[in-house]
């Protein structure tokens, strides 16, 4: 799940308003993508829109909101003129108060925590109790709430139709509301069911500075480890923790394309780890934490046992990026993050080269 989904969550637990501030929409250069949220409450904030006068700027305005109880806004940032920023591009800012009452934020959790997709789509202004809609990216049925009308609905639907078919992930849209001839603005939001899966197999020191570094990223990670007194004291939302006597059992459930990670206390196990992983063909990434040594010793054993030399080039070891030195936990825990979010890049890059040609704006009659 997001971690901004849950940080709502507990924002309803605790029957407190927060904004929500999204980055809807973004021309020329600017510090975060379309989509990015910040979530805003009087004592407390959550993620960055890029930090800042734009960040200050929007923190302020959404204190304010709160205390006043305003209605939905979108804002206009220019970077440059207005905010002396480097960056230079504008920046529109949806700001939406998302009261302790809010139903919608359940209806959205629990269509996240089913694994499916979906299409949020909100008004850029009015009452934040009003108008939201929440669409399966399946086949865009509504699987919470309306915008008020049922034709307004449809038109939603169709729109979402077209985004998610051309893969857009998040877009401000327009739609003309036959309304005394007014137009209402809405957000239409793509949440894609997340695909960026991590497995980490051991809990001592450098896998408890990875999850710290890793869990802050729009992931999940399964962390898997026998003994039950080694996990961080404090988990982090996204993190999924296995206690087991059997972690090899956990490879032939992970999600195809996942990122594996082999760090235990045992060599015998890391083995057996890399030779379930290397069958199975099929993942984004594997690191194996060791030595040059280490590495050469498992590619004996591991030819012995059948895997290929093709199949043993895809592991890799020593683990991190090679320029960045040192032995302390920390310093691994980043060199490596940084080799995995390389090949994430990677793999998204290869992926959007698939993509066909998409717009940015749709224009949708009702």
């Amino acid at each position: 799940m997001q971690p901004w989904v849950s940080f709502l969550l507990t924002a309803r637990q605790r029957r407190e308003t927060v904004i929500v501030v999204t980055v809807a929409s973004t021309k020329g250069s600017a510090p975060r993508e379309t989509g990015t949220k910040m979530i805003v409450a009087l004592n407390d904030v959550h993620g960055s829109i890029g930090g800042g006068h734009l960040e200050f700027n929007a923190i302020d305005i959404a204190k304010g909101m709160i205390v006043a109880d305003g209605p939905r806004a979108l804002h206009r940032f220019a970077l440059g003129a207005t905010l002396g920023q480097c960056c230079g591009g504008v920046v529109n800012l949806l700001f939406e108060p998302v009261p302790s009452d809010a139903e919608w934020v359940d209806a959205l959790a629990a269509q996240i925590a089913s694994g499916g997709a979906c299409v949020v789509v909100t008004p850029v202004s009015g009452d934040a109790r009003t108008g939201k809609l929440i669409l399966g990216a399946n086949d865009c049925a509504v699987s919470f709430g309306t915008l008020g009308a049922s034709a307004l609905d449809a038109d939603a639907r169709a729109t979402a139709q077209k985004l998610v078919r051309e893969l857009q992930s998040s877009n401000l849209q327009s739609i003309p509301v036959d309304t005394a001839g007014a137009t209402t603005r809405y957000f239409f939001d793509v949440l894609h069911a997340p695909d960026f899966h991590i497995v980490l197999f051991g809990a001592g020191h450098v896998g408890r500075a990875l999850v710290r570094v890793m869990s802050e990223l729009d992931c999940t990670i399964h962390w898997v480890d026998s003994r039950d007194d080694q996990f961080l004291s404090d988990i982090p939302k996204n993190v999924n923790v296995v206690v087991t006597d059997s972690p090899e059992t956990e490879i032939t459930t992970a999600r195809p394309g996942s990122y594996f990670l082999v760090m235990t206390h045992s060599h015998a196990l890391d083995q057996t780890l890399c030779e379930r992983i290397l069958k199975r063909n099929d993942f984004a990434y594997f690191g194996l934490i060791g030595s040059i040594s280490k590495r050469q010793q498992f590619e004996r054993r591991l030819l012995d046992r059948g895997i290929s030399a093709a199949q043993l080039h895809s592991m890799n070891c020593p683990i991190g990026l090679a320029d960045i030195a040192g032995k302390a936990p920390a310093t691994i825990a980043i060199s490596v993050a940084a080799e995995i979010l390389q090949r994430r890049s990677e793999c998204m890059r290869r992926a959007e080269s698939a993509k066909p040609a998409t717009s940015a704006m749709t224009q949708v009659s009702a």
